[in-house]
């Protein structure tokens, strides 16, 4: 079984070979290799892998395994650091589970409303994907039941402890069943990681796959700048490696918006995305910046937990991060999935003493360069080449991105291979389109109608 190298080379149920050809995997990744077999025979697992390697599919697919339909009950628990990566978690999965007729699969995360989530648990799901806080609240008011727990996941290990969930998690994996399969997926292993394993699996099968930096040929610059110089410093590194389609990491909050106040100001299409704005605003910046609306994201750390970009120009650190674990996640942003990526960190002399401590975990040799300085004039960077449309109409009103394609396009429309990524939530849908024709795209949904229906629009 461990000589398995494509997925149909595993004893997997036919049905999730659907979801698997629907997202184009046919190969495993390496990761997907090591513990797919393991999984698939009920071995709980501890997993050392980055973030980019392919672990959502491989948890994805061992719990989806283990499912019987016709219980109505949660029978998989995913627990996740940030809404944000839940959202993607399970969005992943339920691609997956493309081949499973009618499989329930529910999102609690907080940070939004808690009637609509109690309303959805009156009809119980097949997989929950949450938050910890979020699961321990609807735990304890005994609206989510967790007895029938066949497979828990707790995937970023890591950062789960770090943001403080180490007491829900143990509440919630007490409400579990103890011969359920335990699952651990974690980019590093500090000692708290190790105890939580110890406490909630047994005899596990350990697999380990190189970290983000090793793994993938990301190149790594770091840049020494005086501090009043970071945002000339900042918008040249843009204009040389990847301003169409960058992160660029922050420490704190304010940091975020006075950079993308500075970029904006220089001609560069740049949002904020940090921890203390709302889920809603959240979704929609991250839909802007996988359109292409926004080519430049600024965020803080816990904001950009769990962000899957592919093809992403480079990864910059506005601030030296304040460990080595922290900069081995950002860095992993870029580089995914085998490509080369970008990796460039801008230092004051103030912080120093942090970068010496990264280069020292991770055995690395940096030799500080200047960076190159743009103007600080208007109109220097890159604008975004689409423009995004919000549709007050989603999934409850039965739109599907077939209907706004077709009401963009026709007669004296646009063409439909200039369309964007189109999203639809359960009331909004965003449609991108070539930032030239974004005037006309809004007049034509404006004053027509989708599937016979009026909707508002406006251009983001």
């Amino acid at each position: 079984m461990n000589d398995a190298v494509e997925f149909s080379d595993l004893p997997l149920d036919p049905a999730l070979m659907q979801g698997l050809d629907a997202l184009g995997h046919v190969r495993m990744t390496p990761i997907q290799a090591r513990s797919l077999p393991a999984l698939l025979e009920g071995h709980d697992l501890i997993a050392q892998a980055p973030t980019g390697s392919g672990k959502t599919a491989a948890f994805g697919l061992a719990l989806l395994q283990r499912i019987e339909l016709a219980q109505v009950r949660a029978q998989a628990l995913v627990l996740c650091p940030t809404r944000e990566l839940a959202d993607q978690v399970a969005k992943h999965i339920r691609k997956l589970a493309t081949g499973l007729p009618n499989l329930k699969l529910l999102t609690l995360t907080g940070g939004v409303a808690l009637g609509p989530q109690l309303a959805s648990l009156g009809h119980p799901p097949h997989v929950v994907v949450g938050t910890p806080g979020r699961v321990q609240e609807l735990l304890r008011k005994k609206v989510l039941d967790l007895k029938g727990i066949r497979t828990l996941v707790l995937d970023e290990a890591d950062r789960l402890l770090d943001m403080g969930f180490e007491e829900p998690i143990r509440e919630i994996v007490k409400a579990t069943p103890k011969d359920r399969q335990s699952l651990l997926f974690s980019a590093t292993f500090p000692d708290a990681v190790r105890e939580i394993a110890r406490a909630t699996m047994r005899d596990a099968v350990e697999v380990t796959v190189e970290g983000a930096a090793d793994a993938a040929p990301i190149e790594q610059r770091f840049y020494e700048i005086d501090p009043e110089r970071k945002p000339s410093a900042l918008a040249g590194l843009l204009m040389d490696h990847g301003g169409n389609n960058a992160v660029v990491f922050c420490n704190m909050r304010r940091d975020t918006e006075e950079a993308v106040s500075s970029l904006t100001h220089l001609g560069f299409s740049a949002l904020a995305l940090h921890g203390d704005m709302e889920q809603r605003d959240r979704e929609e910046v991250l839909v802007l910046f996988a359109n292409r609306s926004c080519t430049v994201l600024v965020a803080s750390d816990v904001a950009a937990r769990g962000l899957d970009i592919e093809d992403l120009g480079a990864v910059v650190n506005y601030d030296v991060p304040n460990d080595p674990d922290t900069y081995l996640h950002r860095i992993g942003r870029t580089g995914r999935a085998g490509r080369s990526g970008m990796a460039l960190t801008l230092c004051t002399s103030r912080e120093l003493p942090r970068l010496k401590a990264i280069e020292e975990a991770l055995n690395l040799r940096i030799a500080l360069q200047r960076p190159p300085l743009a103007a600080l004039k208007a109109n220097v960077g890159q604008r975004a080449p689409m423009a995004t449309l919000r549709i007050d109409g989603g999934r409850t009103d039965k739109l599907r991105p077939g209907d706004i394609v077709g009401a963009l396009t026709g007669e004296g429309g646009l063409k439909g291979d200039t369309i964007g990524k189109i999203d639809v939530f359960a009331t909004r849908s965003y449609v991108a389109v070539p930032a030239a024709q974004a005037n006309n795209a809004l007049a034509r949904l404006q004053n027509g109608r989708i599937k016979a229906k009026k909707f508002r629009v406006r251009k983001l």
